[in-house]
């Protein structure tokens, strides 16, 4: 299997991908870190800092979401922030280390006229000297085509499970919408960010499962968050079964083994992640985290906390990323 994965592949079978879940857990983080560091600095991790530009009354029925109009989380609504409020929160980021900032707004998907006053705040945070990622819901490939002029160095639109269990977490809209909004920005040129929630119920064949749709893309994502789930109450998976942290580990791992030059981010539920089992997925192949206390509405580690983390640990959170000979190795 280990000659398997030191290309970069785009036809990994479902039974390839569960025989690396069923590794024993030594070999398994092994093999992923030896993939790593083919492509990166094993001790650098990027930092990325989210921001909710839009709160509340979103149409879909996310079960996982407390932004959904249709459970009552006591999330207070707000209508799309203004420019300067969003510079603002981008030099904060900026000064405590983020390299890039993302803004997150609870849309099914954006009107013409609300992607022009985002495109105003790509701008603003461009000029910063930042990267800029945004979450918006579902794409159009022209509107694809105007955030790429507009300089978005990122789109995130995450699957989120599996096929077969996603009629379970989503309704309001199909596995194949979220494909094909992958597709209107991969083409365009964009960068997409595009992962999962672990831990709402799903089996292991059904995180093998997100991890071959993700892999077996025309083109890896370059970031891939893997986000635990964070259970909010009055939302429809308030009260799922934990998921055991070595498991959380094992998808890190494979991710990373997969899709061995994509940014593999350690995602929400941060907070209820302890030291170890961080520093476990650190060493899975995770090196990006989201930055700040809060991930649009939940509780996330605030930057104290994550830079003594990073000091025990020996990660640089400046540090180069890639390592010299990545481009190379890939080619």
């Amino acid at each position: 299997m280990t000659d398997l994965v030191l290309a970069i592949r785009h036809d990994w079978t479902l039974e390839q991908i569960k025989a690396l879940f069923a590794k024993p857990f030594n070999d398994l983080l092994f093999q992923a870190q030896t993939t790593h560091r083919q492509y990166f600095n094993p001790n650098a991790v990027q930092i990325s800092s989210l921001l909710s530009i839009k709160t509340g009354a979103c149409p879909e029925d996310c079960s996982y979401c407390p932004q959904s109009a249709r459970y009552d989380t006591g999330l207070e609504r707000e209508r799309l922030m203004s420019v300067d409020k969003v510079k603002q929160a981008a030099l904060n980021a900026k000064s405590n280390g983020a390299s890039r900032f993302c803004m997150g707004a609870a849309w099914r998907n954006p009107t013409d006229k609300n992607l022009d006053r985002v495109i105003e705040m790509i701008s603003v945070v461009k000029d910063l000297g930042m990267e800029t990622c945004v979450t918006l819901g579902m794409l159009t490939r022209p509107q694809s085509k105007k955030l790429k002029a507009a300089g978005l160095d990122y789109y995130n639109h995450n699957l989120d499970t599996s096929p077969e269990y996603y009629k379970e977490i989503i309704t309001t809209r199909t596995y194949q919408d979220r494909l094909d909004t992958l597709e209107n920005v991969r083409v365009e040129g964009i960068n997409v960010c595009s992962g999962g929630i672990i831990g709402m119920g799903e089996t292991d064949l059904d995180r093998a499962a997100l991890l071959q749709q993700l892999a077996n893309l025309p083109e890896h994502p370059q970031s891939v968050p893997i986000n635990l789930l964070v259970q909010v109450e009055n939302t429809p998976l308030y009260g799922t079964e934990p998921l055991d942290p070595i498991e959380f580990a094992r998808t890190i791992a494979v991710a990373r083994i997969i899709m061995p030059k994509s940014t593999v981010r350690l995602s929400a539920g941060r907070n209820d992640m302890s030291e170890e089992m961080q520093a476990l997925c650190f060493l899975a192949g995770a090196n990006s985290i989201f930055y700040g206390d809060k991930l649009l509405t939940t509780p996330n580690p605030d930057e104290n906390e994550d830079l003594a983390l990073f000091e025990k640990l020996g990660i640089n959170a400046s540090g180069k990323l890639r390592q010299d000979s990545s481009e190379t190795a890939a080619a």
